[in-house]
């Protein structure tokens, strides 16, 4: 069996309501756990804010059905809920610290096939560098970060600086939808998980490209971005088209937008064979890893199926997307 790396899975810890108040009062993320062990709820505050199971917070349980999944390696960040991104500063930087520690807490049950990825204080520049790079000593593997900050998209200046800092530290980043747009437009059959998050997703993408970031932006970066990177793929021939007949479009962005398909990576979490030919068509191979978002129940059910199954990829191609990418991205031995 060929090696598989899932570089998109979540955590959560054990959290008390009372630990969550540290961060908010009313809307702290926390854990509440059924009697049978088994099945919990994530809570915000008083609220129920999803249904969850025991491979959420118990990384033996993980280990177990990684086993049965054929996955070797899993790297796993924390569910976006607990970013902190609206917390007072020195706040929402102790809360981060806390929860990378619990994070590799979490890989201690098996740190060669559990790996984290650390959050940080995105609202303050230098307490997210300073938390970024404290991490990786610690052990991290890289960091997420949201796909945005409030109404500043990733293009903006402390955003980007913020990049800058992990590019030249080598710090893998992996950027995550959260907060989707959408408001009440959005309010059932989980329509911000269908439309609202994979627009968040390209929003981060073109935001780069367009505002010439990625100028600003050293080439070291390993930079990825989950769920395929939304409807990126679909809508780049679009972007083209309007780079090529608007000057609004090209004004900041000097070179073609499908010229910077090399700046960034994207997951393998596509769900359809000619999706994921679509995308490995648009973002080369090279640039396509495994990741299934796991455990939630809108992630790959059947980890690198999807991938395992594309005829029309070669054994060293889908040997690349289930592992070598993730190896050589994430700096794995």
């Amino acid at each position: 069996m060929p090696e598989k790396i899932d570089i998109h899975a979540h955590h959560f810890p054990q959290l008390t309501q009372a630990e969550a108040a540290i961060l908010n009062a009313e809307t702290g993320p926390w854990l509440r756990i059924d009697p049978d062990g088994e099945r919990g709820q994530i809570m915000a505050g008083d609220k129920a804010f999803r249904p969850v199971n025991r491979v959420l917070w118990d990384a033996h349980a993980r280990l177990a059905e990684m086993d049965e999944q054929g996955v070797d390696i899993q790297i796993s960040c924390a569910t976006p809920i607990m970013f902190g991104y609206s917390a007072p500063p020195k706040v929402a930087a102790d809360w981060a610290q806390r929860m990378n520690d619990h994070a590799l807490q979490f890989a201690s049950a098996n740190p060669a096939r559990l790996k984290v990825l650390a959050q940080v204080p995105l609202q303050d520049l230098d307490l997210a560098c300073a938390e970024a790079s404290r991490a990786k000593a610690s052990g991290h593997v890289g960091v997420q970060i949201g796909n945005h900050l409030g109404d500043r998209d990733m293009d903006d200046p402390h955003l980007v600086n913020f990049l800058v800092h992990c590019a030249n530290n080598d710090i893998a980043v992996l950027a995550h939808p959260w907060d989707m747009m959408g408001g009440e437009r959005m309010k059932k059959w989980m329509l911000p998980w269908l439309v609202a998050m994979p627009a968040e997703t390209q929003l981060g993408i073109l935001s780069l490209i367009l505002s010439g970031a990625f100028e600003r932006i050293p080439r070291s970066l390993k930079l990825c971005f989950a769920h395929g990177g939304g409807a990126f793929a679909f809508v780049l021939g679009r972007v083209d088209n309007a780079w090529k007949h608007r000057d609004i479009v090209r004004q900041d962005c000097p070179n073609i937008p499908s010229s910077y398909v090399d700046r960034f990576s994207v997951d393998s979490a596509v769900f359809e064979p000619r999706a994921l030919r679509l995308l490995t068509d648009v973002m080369g191979t090279e640039r396509v890893m495994m990741g299934s978002d796991y455990p939630f129940p809108l992630g790959e059910q059947q980890i690198g199926q999807l991938v395992a199954d594309a005829e029309f990829l070669s054994v060293s191609q889908r040997e690349d997307i289930l592992a070598g990418n993730a190896r050589r991205f994430f700096g794995l031995s």
